[in-house]
């Protein structure tokens, strides 16, 4: 269905201002209501609510009743046409190859050759298709790992789409327990593991940080990866640190080149120490263990 959007420029606190009143005149609505910046240098941001076609063009006194005065005449109206927006974001999504791995579409199992491993992950409602570099920074170092050291069971924790779960069973073969806090994320990783053919090997559960009866019951685990947010892993640093095993490897990432340092440190006081890191643009990945 088409869309109405008004949208007006301004400062980014004009905007913010202009965010605060639209969302709360159509919170219960459902309008989605967002901000772009144009040019940070000029300070200029774009502000936009958007409506279903049907009714989108008759809101504009709503619209305008939100905004100061001052700020009405700047406001501006389109009509955005229906758009398969599924189909240009997989048509930009281009495969990714880490290590061994290839992660792709369906639309490119053409680019698959005889020595890859194949993870097959269509865009959607759970975080991670290969493209973000922490995803990637994870299936190079679990290629470096299980090339020199093949674990007998594994924990991927955060695992968003089970790209990392998947590529850890295709590589190893060994079982592997893939946790999230989010039931839609968990919903969308089965999916996968069934589509990549590993659901003999992988175990999709819901689970907040480590807490839960299936990774109390599977651990102690020869390796750990762990792709959430640098503020979390700290925190979770003892916990993460019981359930690894003794001589097991660990991975983690999700975290910015400047928080690299606090991380380390948080492990450290675990007696996990730092073996390697690998960096995509702003992001780290990083390989801990005991020995």
């Amino acid at each position: 269905m088409p869309q109405s959007r008004f949208y007006l420029r301004g400062t980014k606190a004009e905007a913010e201002a202009i965010f605060t009143a639209w969302d709360a005149a159509f919170e219960e609505d459902g309008a989605p209501v967002g901000t772009t910046e144009i040019d940070e240098a000029a300070d200029i941001h774009e502000i936009s609510v958007y409506f279903d076609d049907a009714e989108g063009k008759d809101r504009r006194p709503d619209v305008t009743s939100a905004l100061p005065d001052e700020w009405r005449e700047r406001l501006q109206h389109e009509t955005i046409p229906d758009t398969d927006w599924m189909k240009i974001v997989l048509a930009d999504l281009k495969p990714v190859r880490a290590g061994r791995f290839v992660v792709h579409g369906a639309h490119d199992r053409g680019v698959v050759r005889a020595n890859d491993l194949s993870v097959e992950i269509e865009a959607g409602q759970a975080f991670g298709t290969g493209h973000h570099g922490t995803t990637a920074g994870c299936l190079e170092m679990i290629h470096r790992i299980v090339r020199r050291r093949r674990p007998r069971n594994a924990l991927d924790l955060g695992t968003g789409t089970a790209v990392l779960a998947i590529g850890v069973a295709k590589l190893a073969r060994v079982p592997v327990l893939a946790t999230d806090i989010d039931p839609v994320a968990v919903d969308v990783a089965r999916q996968n593991v069934e589509a990549n053919r590993v659901a003999g090997l992988v175990e999709v559960v819901v689970a907040t940080g480590m807490a839960g009866p299936a990774i109390r019951s599977g651990a102690p685990y020869d390796l750990i990866v762990a792709n959430i947010l640098a503020g979390p892993l700290a925190k979770l640093a003892p916990a993460v640190a019981r359930n690894l095993a003794f001589d097991g490897d660990l991975i983690l990432s999700g975290i910015l080149v400047r928080q690299r340092n606090a991380v380390l440190a948080a492990y450290r006081d675990q007696y996990l120490y730092h073996h390697e890191t690998i960096r995509n643009g702003d992001w780290v990945t990083l390989h801990l263990a005991r020995r």
